[in-house]
């Protein structure tokens, strides 16, 4: 099966504005940015794990660096704290989660 950028953004989108949802008119722009960013990664993961290009652990290690920029730019926002960043960010891989791990094969969510 193979990641849809498109479809992945939409679902971690949904679930940040579910999570962020009292913050969510000031920072709409900044989470669908950052949904399609982390989408964009998780797609090129994808064709590089299928080309043989990349490791499991070089897959997490560029999940995190993308994972540590979302979390950089919503924390920049007013009114986010650290706890509501990881959550929204752990409600968005987790909604992903099986569809991502279903196409690489093995577990990076």
């Amino acid at each position: 099966m193979k990641l849809d950028s498109g479809e992945l953004s939409q679902a971690i989108l949904a679930a940040f504005q579910g999570s962020l949802r009292e913050q969510w008119p000031e920072i709409r722009a900044y989470g669908e940015s950052e949904a399609k960013k982390l989408a964009q990664t998780l797609v090129m993961i994808e064709a590089l794990q299928a080309s043989g290009k990349i490791t499991p652990a070089q897959a997490a290690l560029h999940l995190e660096i993308q994972k540590n920029a979302c979390r950089s730019v919503l924390l920049t926002l007013e009114g986010l704290g650290l706890l509501a960043v990881e959550a929204a960010l752990d409600a968005a891989l987790g909604v992903i989660r099986e569809t991502v791990n279903g196409a690489l094969g093995f577990a990076l969510l």
